[in-house]
């Protein structure tokens, strides 16, 4: 949960910007879009052995050993 407190003589437009780089950043609004329509569980299989898939054709690309 985003909490804040508005700043002694902070204006309105100060406050709702902090508010949205603290939405930004605690990924609530990444979570509402990912829970926005239902995902079948072969889809998320699917999609993370994508993702696997293209980081190791990317680091075998760049030559990156870690």
């Amino acid at each position: 949960m985003v909490k804040l407190t508005i700043r002694e003589r902070e204006s309105i437009q100060e406050a709702v910007r902090r508010f949205r780089k603290l939405v930004e950043r605690s990924g609530v609004k990444k979570e509402m879009r990912r829970r926005e329509f239902f995902e079948k569980p072969s889809e998320i299989n699917r999609r993370a052995r994508m993702r696997a898939e293209r980081r190791t054709r990317r680091t075998k690309l760049l030559g990156v050993t870690a």
